[in-house]
């Protein structure tokens, strides 16, 4: 029984240590509390100034597109139907081929 009692003392210890810890932690949330719970806000900008910061975006885009080098994109191209059956015929074969060397195997 004095085990058990012992036990206890040392819970009850833990739960005063843990109470002034909470404690500790509350006054240090009181203390800053009004700092982080006010938070920075979004800055507001007036229409002034959003245009000239996006006429200054639109001059630094033309300047990049001035400099790049304009590459003609080829269009897609097409294979004829005979192309498409050759293709299709060499690719029936490499499957037979496939398909024998499993059987012999």
């Amino acid at each position: 029984m004095s085990n058990l009692a012992g036990v206890v003392r040392l819970l009850k210890k833990e739960q005063d240590r843990l109470t002034k810890e909470l404690h500790r932690i509350g006054a240090a949330l009181a203390a800053f509390g009004k700092t982080y719970r006010e938070g920075t806000g979004a800055r507001k900008l007036s229409a002034s100034a959003r245009a000239r910061i996006a006429a200054a975006q639109r001059a630094r885009w033309a300047k990049v597109r001035e400099k790049a080098k304009v590459v003609p994109i080829r269009g897609k191209r097409t294979l004829s139907a005979a192309a498409r059956r050759k293709i299709a015929a060499a690719q029936r074969a490499r499957w037979a081929k496939v398909k024998a060397a499993k059987k012999r195997a």
